[in-house]
């Protein structure tokens, strides 16, 4: 699964290490999670996306394509 943390990370500033440490995990599953290779637990992604600033749907990239999913207010 592809996310957007590496994007949202860079633009608070935010190390892998930073992140890790405001979520309670290893920089390595910051790592994982960055790179589509570790899909987290529901927790884990709302912490993250709390930390970042966003939404889970916001976070993710869902589609064949790679396409954000978009959500009308």
């Amino acid at each position: 699964m592809q996310t957007r943390i590496k994007e949202l990370r860079a633009r608070r500033n935010m190390t892998q290490a930073d992140l890790a440490n405001i979520v309670g995990v290893r920089r390595e599953t910051i790592v994982f999670l960055e790179s589509g290779r570790y899909n987290p637990s529901l927790k884990l992604a709302h912490e993250v996306a709390k930390a970042l600033g966003t939404t889970i749907d916001a976070l993710f990239i869902f589609g064949d394509e790679g396409d954000y999913m978009v959500m009308e207010e």
